[in-house]
């Protein structure tokens, strides 16, 4: 229904009136109870799902009521009911005009109030909102088509933003908290590798590229660097893809992809968001964080701009007792994100923005497996600093359903860390890795989102990049380079996808992706006499890939769909080094095979998942130690994942949400490459060997492996993991009460490959809990984590250095407690 005038009044200039007419009959009674969801938003947001929700027809008397913070609604409640709620706390009131019709105006000013000046802040004009007869749906835009999804064959998650951030912004953290199938190495912040579903290669920060994508909207990240750690203050929601993305993402993405949607600039009004939070650690030091959202309309033109900056310390909580140095692995991250949206016209947008954080850690935050709780006795500082930027451009342009988008940037990556290479008989001394990345990204696609049985997408890629790592041992002051290595790669990429409904609920989805990659790279700091002996490897070279996919998904009947998927992913390969000689690994690859189904929907209380993928990894890239005891990386062999992955989404009542999900693994190297086959002569591994060993270069040693090696088993990859969370909400007074708990079990895995690298890891409980009390406005909001206060065991590497003991573990973060408050304007 159209909006129409209303009649003025001396008092008060009433605006233009959304009348939203809902797709319910006309003849439903406002004391009719309705399933209702609405997130806490604008007035102009949350009117039209309500009106849709509710069966009614909702007008508002003013443009400035239009803007008001209003609160969340879920439950089974009547149209008045749902209004009353959702109006609580504000200067507005719902009046009912007939069955299926409300009114919400402004509350009248109190008394002594009424002679006041009016208000000189000005609200910039805007459409009106509208609706459809439909409920709105979960759009997986992951999928480069914008699919719903009820009809993405695959396994995917769609994280609210808010959610995340509820009892505190922990960063990757809070993703790895909420799902089983996600896992990652514990450096430290800014130090880490990710991984889905199993598909682990290596615990160092090396030349291999992660087989996580990592994507802000569809910018990639990173290439061939750790995870950033980003902050994920003001993000509208995170996309977890599970299984290899390799038709529409390409090279890392063998186990999946995790994509930050950030919120974009606002023109309709000004907003500004601010938290501060202080924390106590058991056994360590206080900490604390700050954030602010400012978010600005630049005139009358559709221009807006917004702003987010933050910065946290964290308490350390490992003493060095050889130092009589307590609670040194202090952690401090700052950084923010800005964006500036330019109203082209002609339907033509256009982004700017960029992204800087900056990561400093005191100390490494291992401990002695057997010494003192909490403490590690290491006679140097073992610290690590790093820093990201990205400064990026993204052009939209619609029309109608066809639509475009260029995404560009460029990023710089750094990563400083130090580990103690001291022995008893020496002299302290420290060894020192260098890695600085530089990345050109530029991806362009057209597409038509999944409407009416048919979708696609096209699109070519070009990706520049350069990883430099420079390596020293520091001895008295003394620097000493050893050898480094650049790793260089150049992919130019074109890719597409159909969907099609073949009949009604069967779609069937296929594409493909040629990618072609130049490959080059050099030694650094290398002897003359090394660096002769290896001109023949550092020669560029060429690789060419192409990736096919299948999908197939059939709606069997109402709250059921079966899927299933075949899909191909690979990574490029590289130069590592290995004791003084730079040495070449080849590209790996994966084929995936994953069936599936889903039952229920989240809006009838129950919704569960189910999927079982079957993975063949072809030349799988590992690092280990090599003889003189530093990281070395190489094809190891080929090796089958299999995965069992369910979840399970429970609403018993209309404020309480629980979510239950597990995974199982089993991993295993059913072949070695001719290179590893040669270094385990002595071990009983009875595994057969792929490929010639013709020509295999014999200088340097990858090390001895015994028996007890235990190649047969990939690295890093958990046999299962368990995760629960609750959610439940209820008024108080006139706040909201929001309180939230989660318990994930890690269970064990080994830390890589080779008898130094086999120990174990894993096997720990992680928990947490959070609260607030509060309104749209503000809040109050306590949390806890760990709380249990369990010690745990979560990454068993410490210095690589000290081979010969391995007792070392990464123990998790004691119970921790955060106070923190919240303002929005």
């Amino acid at each position: 229904m159209d909006a129409r005038e209303v009649t003025r009044s001396g008092l008060l200039r009433l605006g233009v009136v959304a009348l939203v007419c809902a797709g319910a009959p006309v003849c439903a009674q406002a004391s009719e109870s309705r399933r209702i969801d609405v997130p806490a938003g604008p007035l102009a947001q949350s009117v039209p799902q309500l009106a849709r929700q509710s069966g009614v027809s909702i007008s508002v008397t003013s443009h400035e009521l239009w803007q008001t913070k209003v609160r969340g609604v879920r439950g089974r409640l009547t149209a008045g009911e749902a209004l009353a709620r959702m109006l609580s706390g504000t200067r507005s009131r719902a009046v009912q005009l007939s069955a299926t019709s409300w009114r919400i105006e402004a509350m009248p000013a109190p008394l002594a109030a009424r002679d006041a000046p009016p208000p000189k802040r000005r609200v910039p004009e805007q459409p009106l909102p509208t609706v459809s007869d439909d409920e709105t749906p979960i759009i997986v835009t992951a999928s480069k088509m914008d699919q719903s999804y009820q009809d993405f064959p695959g396994t995917a998650h769609v994280m609210n933003g808010q959610d995340l951030g509820f009892g505190g912004e922990r960063g990757t953290e809070s993703i790895l908290s909420r799902m089983a199938s996600v896992a990652s190495t514990h450096l430290g912040s800014g130090r880490n590798k990710l991984f889905i579903r199993g598909v682990a290669d290596s615990s160092f920060t090396g030349p291999t590229q992660a087989t996580v994508g990592q994507y802000l909207g569809d910018l990639r990240l990173s290439y061939n660097a750790p995870d950033p750690d980003l902050r994920l203050h003001d993000i509208k929601q995170v996309e977890v893809l599970e299984g290899s993305q390799g038709t529409l993402y390409g090279a890392g993405s063998l186990g999946g992809i995790i994509r930050l949607v950030p919120n974009d600039p606002d023109p309709r009004a000004f907003s500004l968001e601010t938290m501060v939070g202080v924390s106590a650690t058991w056994h360590g030091e206080p900490g604390g964080d700050i954030a602010a959202t400012i978010n600005m309309p630049l005139g009358k033109s559709g221009h807006a701009l917004r702003v987010t900056g933050y910065g946290l310390s964290d308490g350390g909580y490992i003493d060095n007792p050889l130092r009589d140095a307590e609670n040194v692995n202090r952690t401090r991250i700052g950084g923010g994100r800005a964006a500036l949206r330019l109203e082209a016209g002609d339907g033509w947008t256009v982004d700017v923005g960029g992204i800087y954080q900056t990561t400093t850690i005191d100390d490494s935050q291992y401990a002695d497996r057997d010494g003192p709780p909490l403490s590690r006795a290491s006679a140097v500082v073992e610290d690590a600093d790093a820093d990201y930027g990205m400064a990026m451009v993204v052009v939209r342009k619609a029309w109608g359903d066809l639509l475009f988008q260029s995404s560009n940037a460029w990023v710089s990556h750094g990563l400083g860390e130090r580990f103690d290479a001291s022995s008893s008989t020496e002299k302290p001394s420290v060894f020192d890795q260098r890695n600085r990345t530089r990345m050109w990204v530029s991806e362009n696609r057209l597409w038509r989102p999944v409407t009416d049985g048919v979708g696609w997408v096209i699109g070519a890629s070009f990706i520049d990049n350069r990883t430099e790592q420079r390596r020293a041992f520091v001895e008295g002051g003394e620097r000493r380079p050893i050898t480094g290595v650049t790793n260089r790669v150049t992919e130019v990429t074109a890719y597409g996808k159909l969907s099609l409904e073949l009949k009604p609920g069967l779609l069937l989805s296929g594409g493909g992706r040629l990618t072609h990659s130049r490959l080059g790279g050099e030694g650094e700091d290398v002897q003359p006499l090394f660096a002769v002996s290896g001109r023949s490897i550092t020669a560029e070279r060429t690789e060419t890939e192409l990736l096919p996919s299948v999908e197939l998904l059939a709606h069997v009947m109402p709250g059921v769909t079966l899927y299933s998927r075949f899909e191909e992913g690979f990574r490029p390969g590289g130069l590592a080094i290995e004791t003084h000689f730079v040495r070449r690994f080849r590209n790996d690859h994966v084929e995936s095979w994953e069936a599936g189904a889903r039952f229920g929907s989240p809006r009838d209380g129950i919704a569960a998942n189910l999927s079982l993928t079957h993975v063949y990894w072809r030349d799988i890239q590992a690092d280990f130690i090599d003889g003189s005891g530093l990281p070395s990386t190489a094809n190891i062999g080929n090796g089958r994942i299999t995965s069992v992955a369910a979840s399970v989404a429970l609403a018993p009542t209309r404020d309480l949400r629980i979510d239950l999900s597990a995974v199982y693994n089993h991993s295993r190297v059913i072949a070695l490459t001719p290179e590893v086959a040669r270094l385990a002569a002595s071990a009983s591994l009875r595994l057969p060997v792929t490929g010639s060993s013709f020509g295999l270069p014999l200088q340097g040693t990858l090390g001895t492996f015994e028996p007890e090696a235990r190649l047969g088993r990939i690295p890093n990859v958990a046999d299962y993991a368990i995760q629960a969370s609750f959610d439940y909400r209820m008024p108080v007074g006139r706040d909201d009460l929001r309180v939230g708990g989660w318990l994930k079990y890690i269970g064990p895995s080994r830390l890589g490959i080779g008898p130094v690298l086999g120990d174990e890891q894993g096997d720990y409980v992680d928990t947490g809990f959070a609260a607030r009390l509060g309104d749209a406005w503000r809040g109050i909001t306590l949390s806890l984590t760990n709380l249990l206060d369990t010690q745990g065991n979560r990454f068993a590497l410490g210095t690589p250095f000290d081979i010969e003991t391995g007792g070392f573990i990464t123990p998790q973060r004691p119970r921790t407690i955060r106070l923190a408050f919240d303002w929005r304007y």
